[in-house]
């Protein structure tokens, strides 16, 4: 194999597929690139055996051919070359080539045949979706996935699609992200398509549509799942199992609903919730006529108050709440002004932009003993 890459166009790749590649392995290829060049194309592969992504370049192909290099350490080097031409050349041994103007270094790669074989792209059953509705879903909802290894089918958001319409939701059994987009078409969606994406796809999705691409072409077999971007080719492996029924804890009957200025909250709460105890990071908030009450105190550091003037004229409720999860949603929302809807001390409450925005978005935040 020898070819040559100007280096932005590398490069851009290159830091397309940093998410993917393994850093701490006990598999060693899985730390390298799969480097495949043919007629006028590099195709590079990354993989963790769970994600994987694919994606291309232009290049002049001196002689067909693959190889693997290690990831990182390309990486790392390409990024110092100059703004110039690459040559990259296979050698015995697996050993790489990269030269670059006055610059020449040889790389030691792994063979070929190590590298994992991935999935193949389906030939039937692929929807678009629509690129920024996708990403603005995954913005809405990425930030309430469970980290815990133990809640597997937490790990994830369930994305479900039907024929008018697309829905988006994530949990970690303190809170639910729930967004919904009507109006869009699907074709070839009949019924009801429900898929659990993991979340380091979801992330790795949300940098890739960053770019100028319209819609994303998802399709999914019985163990993958595949989302094709422009010329860029993301697989995960399907999380398995059931997805709770968040339609059980969607909260009925949030009968005391006031509007927020979203700014004044999250300024006031961060600036309460410095005096919060560090585990529980819960945040009092006080309902009376025309004013809510934000408080936090803790034996190690102090107590702090704030308020907000509010047009409210029921009786009063304290209830408690994880600040960092208001603050999660404040900052996913992007809205200018917001609703917070209340039952009771004791039952969830709810969170929602305040103008009617494209989506229908809520989150529903459980109450905490203060």
């Amino acid at each position: 194999m020898e070819i040559t890459v100007s280096k932005a166009a590398l490069l851009k790749e290159l830091q397309a597929t940093q998410g993917v590649v393994e850093r701490k392995t006990t598999i060693p290829i899985l730390s390298n690139y799969l480097f495949e060049a043919a007629g006028d194309k590099l195709s590079l592969t990354a993989t963790d055996l769970d994600l994987s992504l694919r994606t291309s370049c232009d290049v002049k192909v001196k002689k067909e051919g693959s190889c693997t290099i290690p990831a990182r350490k390309l990486y790392d080097y390409v990024r110092l070359l100059p703004d110039a031409d690459i040559t990259i050349k296979l050698l015995d041994n697996h050993w790489v080539s990269i030269r670059c103007g006055r610059s020449n270094t040889k790389m030691v790669g792994m063979a070929r045949s190590n590298f994992p074989s991935l999935p193949v792209f389906p030939t039937a059953g692929v929807v678009k979706i629509p690129a920024q509705v996708l990403r603005g879903m995954i913005a809405r909802t990425g930030f309430a996935i469970a980290n815990e290894e133990s809640r597997y089918t937490l790990n994830g958001a369930l994305m479900v699609l039907k024929p008018e319409s697309i829905t988006m939701v994530a949990t970690d059994g303190h809170r639910l992200a729930h967004v919904e987009r009507a109006g869009q078409k699907f074709e070839g969606v009949s019924g009801e398509m429900k898929t659990l994406i993991p979340k380091k796809a979801m992330d790795e999705l949300k940098v890739l549509l960053d770019s100028d691409t319209d819609s994303v072409e998802f399709a999914k077999d019985d163990s993958t799942l595949f989302f094709r971007v422009g010329a860029r080719l993301l697989t995960s492996r399907q999380l398995t199992g059931q997805f709770p029924n968040f339609e059980a804890v969607l909260p009925k009957g949030n009968d005391k609903s006031i509007a927020l200025h979203g700014d004044e909250l999250g300024s006031a709460i961060s600036r309460v919730a410095q005096f919060a105890d560090e585990r529980s990071r819960a945040v009092r908030l006080k309902l009376e006529k025309g004013e809510l009450k934000l408080s936090a105190s803790s034996t190690e550091t102090g107590e702090s108050e704030d308020s907000l003037e509010i047009d409210y004229n029921g009786e009063t409720l304290t209830i408690g709440f994880n600040a960092q999860y208001i603050l999660d949603f404040l900052k996913a929302s992007g809205s200018a002004d917001v609703k917070l809807e209340l039952k009771d001390a004791q039952s969830a409450g709810q969170l929602r932009p305040a103008d009617s925005e494209d989506y229908k978005y809520r989150y529903i935040v459980m109450p905490m003993r203060i």
